[in-house]
């Protein structure tokens, strides 16, 4: 999608969340409810909808929920001076579902892009995968997740698109402990990732720590990018897209963790992890509602 650019003075940047599983994705797509068709829906309510006004930041797949992504919205400049963000999230609430919420906005000038992204940050509750050991060594989990730390070709661990750069900067991935201490996954941050390129990287980590790969098979999978290797990609519904910082958002939305207290631990029994499934969707639900709840400011 080309990026369109508002001959105004100013636009809005707005935070928003998602739980995925309600949305066939981010973009538009023909026949079915996406993220971008609901946000199209809201701005033709108000009045605000017109041809390249909305732009999504990052693109997420069918499933994946979100506590934090960006639209930019352009604006007749008449509308954007007589408004600033808390009226904009007003407005976009009262018109969106309830599983789609606008909870931040700034006001910034018009030439602001998508490209000054600081970094994106995902939580992938790695719990949902049934390999997932009762009885996770955090050393082994570790040294795991610091095998993507870096510059690296992610042909092996991405689908990657034609045209697409495999080569991504990974700055930070690391354990991702409950409130108790527990390892419940793993959380990565990037400038940009690839598609399901976390997913995959989850996948690889599990592998790890339940036995099923040795630290130096998937390190090879990533030297050596021309030799195919597939380990496996976690389900969506293990995958938080957390925060994006902007350098024109003045850190809005990020350094906070996930509030994991009312998480349970995955059943022993493998037969029962179906079901418990269910609970842990509902758990990741409400963690994000409590947290959009909290940016709103709502008492």
């Amino acid at each position: 999608m080309k990026e369109a650019f508002s001959l105004t003075s100013d636009c809005f940047l707005v935070a928003i969340g998602y739980h995925g599983k309600n949305f066939h994705g981010s973009q538009i797509q023909p026949s079915v409810r996406t993220v971008q068709g609901a946000l199209i829906d809201a701005l033709k309510e108000i009045g605000w909808w017109s041809k390249g006004c909305l732009w999504i930041f990052s693109r997420t797949d069918s499933g994946v929920s979100v506590r934090m992504n960006l639209i930019r919205l352009d604006l007749p400049d008449r509308i954007t001076k007589s408004i600033e963000g808390p009226s904009v999230i007003t407005a976009l609430n009262d018109r969106l579902p309830d599983d789609i919420v606008a909870w931040g906005a700034r006001k910034v000038p018009s030439i602001t892009s998508s490209r000054p992204i600081i970094s994106r940050k995902y939580f992938y509750r790695c719990e949902v995968m049934k390999n997932w050991p009762q009885d996770v060594n955090l050393n082994l989990l570790e040294e795991a997740c610091e095998l993507f730390v870096g510059t690296h070709n992610f042909t092996n661990l991405c689908r990657l698109e034609e045209g697409k750069n495999p080569v991504r900067s990974v700055v930070n991935c690391e354990p991702w402990l409950n409130h108790d201490g527990r390892p419940i996954g793993i959380s990565v941050t990037a400038e940009s990732f690839l598609w399901n390129q976390v997913r995959r990287m989850a996948s690889a980590i599990t592998g790890v720590v339940s036995g099923e790969f040795k630290l130096e098979f998937v390190a090879n999978a990533l030297k050596n990018p021309q030799t195919p290797i597939d380990m496996g990609m976690g389900t969506s519904k293990g995958l938080i897209l957390w925060e994006i910082e902007h350098v024109s958002l003045g850190g809005l939305g990020t350094g906070t963790t996930p509030d994991t207290r009312i998480f349970s631990k995955p059943p022993l029994s493998i037969r029962h992890h179906k079901t418990w499934m269910s609970l842990s969707s509902l758990e990741m639900s409400t963690m994000l509602n409590s947290e959009w709840i909290r940016e709103i400011g709502l008492p």
